[in-house]
């Protein structure tokens, strides 16, 4: 069982990714909804905003792929628990967010803006979209972005077991189901201003990358039952309306 000191520590984490990651998170989908609300406004002209709009994606692409590579956790676990690893990449994420929302310019002009049912259309793709991700994250059984479920693993002295690779729900249709949701709710603002199509193309440029990235590992981890689904389902746009069967390999 843990100590009180461990518990203490394992509260205060658990805490601090619950209102970091998950704020950072909520204020993210906000921010995609309704555009910037420009908290911090600069002073800056057109182009040094989206300067400076750019750097601030860059800041959490950085961020992103540096801590979720193999290589920068074994580093971590040497000053942290295991278990923590997830809840300190969620709380930097979250912080990073926050700042890059708090920070945001806007670049005054608005290129498109759209009215009536295509307005309501980009709306509804935004929550269709939304719960398409919320799709996916069940279809994964065990989705624990915050790091919350290894957090009560230590509370409880129990050592949360390997997911398995197991095919269903959206992942039939593309093998990353929550990027594809992403890049929908990404693009489903009707108001187009240039710092916001700044933002879409960076941020699909990255959701695009970061991908092929992922794609590297879990065919490492994975191996051929992986390469079978990458040769029997697309990537990010599905090209058939049926779906694979169920395809079922070792646990993570």
């Amino acid at each position: 069982m843990a100590t009180s000191s461990q518990r203490y520590v394992a509260f205060v984490m658990l805490g601090l990714t619950i209102l970091l990651g998950g704020g950072g998170l909520t204020a993210f989908l906000v921010f995609l909804l309704t555009g910037s609300p420009e908290i911090v406004s600069l002073g800056m002209g057109a182009k040094e905003a989206l300067w400076w709009d750019g750097a601030l994606c860059m800041a959490f692409f950085i961020q992103h792929s540096v801590m979720v590579r193999k290589s920068f956790r074994r580093g971590l676990v040497r000053f942290v628990p295991d278990e923590y690893a997830a809840a300190v990449y969620a709380i930097s994420s979250g912080i990073v967010v926050l700042v890059m929302i708090a920070f945001w310019q806007k670049s005054g002009e608005t290129l498109v803006a759209l009215c009536g049912p295509f307005r309501w259309l980009l709306h509804m793709t935004y929550f269709l979209s939304l719960a398409g991700f919320f799709w996916g994250t069940r279809a994964l059984g065990v989705f624990d972005p915050f790091g919350i479920r290894l957090i009560l693993g230590r509370l409880r002295a129990v050592r949360p077991e390997g997911v398995p690779f197991i095919v269903k729900g959206p992942y039939r249709l593309v093998r990353h189901p929550l990027y594809l949701c992403m890049i929908l709710i990404i693009w489903s603002c009707p108001d187009l201003a240039r710092d916001r199509l700044l933002f879409n193309v960076l941020w699909t440029v990255w959701i695009v990358i970061a991908s092929m990235l992922e794609e590297r590992d879990l065919v490492a981890e994975f191996g051929e039952v992986y390469r079978e689904y990458q040769r029997k389902v697309p990537m990010l746009i599905p090209r058939s309306i049926h779906p694979v069967q169920k395809i079922e390999g070792g646990a993570r």
